[in-house]
């Protein structure tokens, strides 16, 4: 039977309801959160080290949203695991590998998994997306995620907290690592879904005809109505799954507004979070 849960844990949203097999009792260290991510889970993070943000709860909706009957996912670099714990929120019935290089990340992932009932479908692995050893031979996902880092070392100011630093800057491989992953780790008509700087995604087409895959969907998002995009997520496909004519067509969506103009919340979004278990 779920038990309820209080709101003394500082960092909970709101109160909600423990998933099956859940630690009653988490343990939150004085420099860590226990926060509401996605319905009834609730996600370990530090206090003073790297936050989910926007771009997870985007990327991880966006994903499930065009594989809805993925039933094997892959989140490349997972972080504390943001993304996969609001995926696998949204595919009840999906089993999930994840893949982070960074310890600190991996335990609070690893905690966060425990909590939400996760282990036995939650998979995360300590280990470098670029690694040959990271994967089982012949391992393949309907859905692989990615939020990978935006910008090369030097080009902007780095945090000196290596949680903050990695998730911004590319440590350990950029875009052309996450695609080249995605495309050896699909499925036959698997979705690979990620988010990258719309201004940038030159980059990201390039990375991606390497890989061989379609970018098949693509949706600008506007943090603030009237202003121009900032980010556009992506959904991918290999291209030889694809007939000849479809494989450089790419179906650009309208704008996804986060805030309107007086700054509230935009209708559109709203609804984005309810989707992922976001109070409304």
């Amino acid at each position: 039977m779920s038990a309820s849960i209080e709101t003394h844990f500082k960092g909970w949203a709101k109160p909600g309801i423990l998933p099956p097999g859940a630690l009653a009792s988490p343990e939150v260290a004085p420099d860590e959160t226990l926060d509401a991510i996605s319905g009834h889970f609730r996600l370990f993070q530090l206090r003073d080290g790297h936050r989910f943000s926007t771009d997870d709860v985007l990327i991880a909706w966006y994903g499930t949203t065009w594989a809805p009957s993925a039933r094997r996912v892959l989140d490349l670099g997972s972080g504390v695991g943001s993304v996969g714990m609001i995926a696998a929120w949204r595919l009840p019935g999906a089993r999930f590998v994840t893949i982070e290089a960074q310890e600190q990340s991996v335990r609070l992932a690893r905690k966060s998994a425990a909590y939400n009932g996760l282990v036995d479908r939650y998979e995360i692995r300590l280990a470098d997306l670029r690694s040959p050893d990271t994967f089982v031979a012949d391992e393949q996902f309907d859905l692989v995620l990615g939020s990978p880092p935006y910008f090369p070392p030097g080009s902007g100011i780095e945090s000196e907290h290596p949680q903050k630093a990695a998730s911004r800057f590319e440590m350990r491989g950029d875009v052309r690592d996450y695609a080249r992953v995605a495309g050896e780790r699909l499925a036959p008509g698997g979705v690979f879904a990620c988010v990258f700087p719309e201004i940038d995604c030159a980059r990201m087409e390039e990375a991606v005809a390497v890989a061989a895959l379609t970018i098949v969907r693509r949706r600008p998002v506007v943090f603030r109505e009237g202003e121009r995009p900032l980010i556009a997520l992506l959904a991918m496909t290999r291209r030889r799954d694809l007939p000849p004519h479809m494989h450089d067509r790419t179906w650009v969506e309208p704008p996804l507004v986060i805030r309107c103009a007086d700054g509230q919340v935009h209708p559109e979004y709203a609804a984005v979070k309810l989707a992922v278990g976001f109070p409304p």
